[in-house]
């Protein structure tokens, strides 16, 4: 986990200085005829691309998928949609576990907790439930939402569940007691995402309102608020995980990096379409450092985190492709779709690694 960070932190550093990259580096390499074959050599080394391809297609679904998640020590995937339950699958085998049963309305979101033991998901029912995965059963039904809860998070130590809901609500609980701990009044519309940095000390949340809020998870209090623009409604949000920047997707057909500190926005990631669903993205660590996000165009795009390139499409689903995770270890991609699809693809990475 600090292996990946540290990578993710000296990565990072060099994504203020890369903007001006592209700008510079034109002009002098037509000019000289003997420069231009090694400069490509040597920047294809450390920008080997992905090679995923597909490993299980899993169905099971009767409903519009919601959410895919790993769970963290990479054993099993979770998923869920709008037919009341949570799917527990393996990744490795794509066979089907088991459903956690419960809940009375559809589904928008799960997260796991850090030991692997406990999901807890977010329902239309408006309550969010914690389950124990290996014995199917609800420990503890999570009430206070006056609408349907859109977004969930567990924080790093999973002693704390941020939520999101429609009422423009985003509630901190303690998880172990089931208890709401504080109530922001975050938005004016659907809260859509939240997420706690890696510490804990910081929730991000965007809304359909348009705007991303960074809050201080032990007073409440709003720090900063970025805006993404008229036209650039923001539907999912996560710090990164060095926790130095956050990661945002907009209705604009773009995902965009910013660093949260000075409010700027660093990257801009395009060429996928997103502007009618609520689709996330997600950042790849395991092998390269890529962000992973599904497309209104039924495919999943992978772009290199520094560079902005496409580096790999993954084509296959049959219509929109609204959730994405990465698994924790390995190289390996799952994806789900809507309506006339149903299906949750897992994708591996065949290719040569250095």
């Amino acid at each position: 986990m600090d292996d990946s960070s540290t990578d993710d932190d000296s990565a990072s550093q060099t994504t203020e200085d890369d903007p001006q990259i592209p700008e510079n580096q034109p002009p002098p390499m037509p000019a000289p005829a003997p420069i231009p074959p090694p400069a490509p050599q040597t920047s294809a080394v450390p920008r080997e691309k992905p090679h995923y391809g597909l490993r299980h297609t899993l169905r099971g679904h009767t409903m519009s998928i919601s959410a895919v998640k790993f769970s963290p020590d990479g054993k099993l995937l979770a998923s869920c949609g709008a037919e009341k339950v949570v799917k527990i699958w393996s990744p490795e085998t794509g066979e089907f576990l088991r459903n956690l049963t419960g809940h009375t309305q559809g589904l928008s979101d799960i997260a796991w907790s850090s030991d692997s033991v406990h999901l807890a998901s977010a329902s239309d029912d408006t309550t969010i439930r914690i389950w124990d995965v290996e014995s199917g059963l609800t420990q503890k039904t999570l009430k206070g939402h006056s609408k349907w809860v859109f977004c969930l998070n567990y924080n790093t130590a999973s002693n704390l569940l941020v939520s999101g809901g429609c009422d423009g609500d985003v509630r901190i609980w303690n998880a172990a007691r089931g208890r709401c701990m504080k109530t922001l009044h975050a938005h004016l519309d659907y809260v859509t995402a939240v997420h706690f940095n890696r510490d804990a000390t910081l929730i991000v949340s965007c809304a359909l309102d348009g705007l991303i809020r960074i809050w201080n998870t032990s007073d409440g209090q709003c720090l900063k608020t970025l805006a993404e623009g008229h036209d650039a409604i923001c539907q999912h949000v996560q710090f990164s995980p060095n926790s130095k920047y956050i990661l945002s997707t907009a209705h604009d057909n773009a995902i965009r990096l910013w660093d949260y500190q000075t409010t700027r926005c660093l990257k801009t990631y395009t060429g996928h379409s997103n502007s009618k669903y609520c689709i996330s993205a997600c950042f790849s660590v395991t092998g390269g450092k890529w962000i992973v996000a599904g497309s209104e165009d039924h495919k999943t795009y992978i772009w290199d985190l520094q560079t902005r390139e496409i580096v790999q499409v993954l084509e296959g689903h049959q219509d929109v492709v609204v959730a994405v995770a990465t698994h924790p270890s390995q190289n390996m991609i799952a994806t789900g779709s809507i309506d006339s699809d149903l299906s949750i693809r897992i994708w591996a990475d065949r290719g040569p690694r250095a």
